[in-house]
């Protein structure tokens, strides 16, 4: 499995929209038949304008005498919630996590579409196999955090949980390693335990 670390890395490109005139009825049947709770409006050029989602829908099934919405347009909630496609998966995890969204449209540069990120898709990164955890960890300890010969640092992954030990010349070392292990995609939690070397 590749290093996933974009929202481009684990999307749907696969993506089910409708246009701003869809109607009621086209809505309900697109989100049943592809079993999905929310659908990106997007405009003649492909850009997203708009979420119509379940809630959207419902407020229509309440009967409520002010809510006459009847196509995409009308329902659609504004502005719509993206996420580029470059965007790091853990800013795209807060992003849903902070506007209770499952789904998020994912849009290129020019703000066209170009898939879909669910909080599934986010969570791909959990089944990163331990051994490619293993060996980016050691990769980027030995090639970017320790000096050559100034440290020895083993690595074991068990489920995601990674454990660090070994020697660093100081403890302030042994805290940055920690702090990395913890961004590197797939680890589920970090524990260390490391002795420092005490210079003669």
């Amino acid at each position: 499995m590749k290093h996933l670390r974009t929202v481009d890395d684990v999307m749907t490109h696969a993506v089910i929209t409708v246009n701003r005139g869809a109607p009621f009825k086209d809505i309900v049947e697109a989100m049943r038949q592809w079993r999905i709770s929310a659908l990106p409006v997007i405009s003649d050029e492909g850009r997203v304008v708009g979420v119509v989602s379940e809630a959207n829908l419902l407020l229509k099934a309440q009967g409520a005498d002010e809510y006459r919405a009847v196509t995409a347009g009308q329902l659609m909630t504004v502005p719509a919630v993206t996420v580029p496609r470059n965007a790091g998966i853990a800013g795209a995890a807060r992003l849903m996590a902070r506007g209770h969204l499952k789904r998020l449209p994912v849009v290129d540069d020019d703000g066209h579409i170009v898939g879909v990120v669910s909080r599934g898709d986010l969570l791909k990164i959990y089944l990163r196999p331990d051994q490619d955890i293993a060996q980016e960890l050691r990769e980027l300890i030995m090639t970017q955090l320790i000096p050559e010969g100034s440290a020895t640092v083993d690595v074991h992954v068990s489920d995601g949980i990674v454990r660090l030990s070994g020697t660093v010349p100081e403890p302030s070392l042994g805290d940055v390693l920690v702090r990395i292990a913890c961004t590197v995609p797939g680890v589920v939690d970090v524990s260390a335990r490391f002795e420092s070397e005490v210079p003669a």
